[in-house]
């Protein structure tokens, strides 16, 4: 019923609020494929993080099969607020892949960030930012189809400032509750980003926007709100790295492994995601040989028994016993 998104919607723009009022930036975990599971969203608001994505799913198949939502969608009570995400070239797909996750997330959000080859073959991602019109209808359908749902909208920087903020504009006057902007173009990496061009879009706009990029270490945020004028940062490897990194930690807490340890195991979790995220967070704290060592460990028992051997990590449930 509507009644349960009202309230629903309303988490975001509490979230916002509460932060203008205490002056607290808004410290958010980036979509990341592969990385954005349940499991991992959980373990980073452990560590004031305030606000999560799931990672990017294809509004498309999400709304016309029900083993793509199995698939892609894992769901807690302790996972709240929670943004979807989701890429979309179509407004209907995108509308209907909204309605069917309306009852379990706060809001959705329109994926313009993606910048790999695959995701721009098929007309989605980053390559939408030069389609503001394209984007404003896929906003604005959405939010006829689901008044009630916050829609938000990630995207990168384009080639000038002025081009820039003309699709920050469109994207607001779709009806969006906030954007998130990636101060990178399609085709940067590793650069330094553009600080200044997420700050044209602030003094621009009217709704919140979250700067994304660059923050590496709890030292960063501050001078990235400084540049950007920005409500918010968003943070992908530096969390992948370390998932205390909003909680003022220089490098991954040995407490941080043992929880992600409970946590992904509680909720079932593949070797594979298990270990790449123990291979991100020990990364800074494991010596060169001992990496050769670890990542050599192929079942979860050989990497239970190293963590307990070296760290005193022994894994425990979550669950309430």
């Amino acid at each position: 019923s509507s009644g349960i998104n009202a309230e629903y919607g309303e988490a975001i723009a509490k979230l916002f609020r509460d932060s203008k009022k205490s002056g607290i930036p808004i410290k958010v975990c980036a979509p990341m494929v592969r990385y954005s599971s349940l499991p991992f969203r959980h373990l980073v608001k452990l560590y004031k993080c305030d606000l999560t994505f799931t990672h990017m799913m294809l509004s498309d198949c999400f709304s016309k099969a029900q083993s793509a939502r199995d698939a892609d969608f894992q769901l807690a009570e302790s996972d709240r607020p929670l943004i979807a995400q989701f890429a979309a070239s179509d407004p209907e797909d995108f509308a209907a892949a909204a309605q069917l996750i309306s009852p379990y997330v706060d809001a959705v959000d329109l994926n313009c960030g993606c910048p790999q080859r695959w995701a721009i073959k098929e007309g989605i991602g980053a390559c939408m930012c030069t389609n503001p019109e394209l984007i404003s209808r896929i906003v604005s359908r959405c939010r006829q189809v689901n008044p009630e749902l916050p829609v938000s909208v990630k995207i990168r920087i384009l080639e000038s400032i002025e081009e820039t903020v003309a699709l920050a504009l469109a994207i607001e006057n779709a009806g969006a509750a906030f954007i998130s902007v990636h101060g990178r173009t399609i085709k940067e990496r590793n650069v330094t980003p553009h600080y200044e061009y997420v700050n044209a879009i602030k003094d621009n706009v009217k709704i919140p926007v979250i700067h994304n990029g660059g923050v590496y270490s709890p030292e960063d945020i501050e001078p990235a709100l400084q540049k950007t004028g920005a409500d918010g940062v968003m943070c992908a490897q530096g969390l992948l790295n370390n998932p205390a990194l909003f909680a003022g930690y220089k490098e991954t807490p040995i407490q941080c492994v043992q929880d992600w340890v409970n946590i992904a195991l509680t909720y079932g979790t593949t070797f594979v995601t298990f270990k790449h995220h123990l291979v991100f967070m020990l990364e800074n704290v494991l010596p060169k040989h001992e990496k050769k060592i670890f990542n050599n460990l192929s079942t979860i028992p050989s990497v239970l028994d190293y963590l307990d051997s070296n760290f005193g990590i022994k894994y425990q449930s979550i669950l309430p016993t």
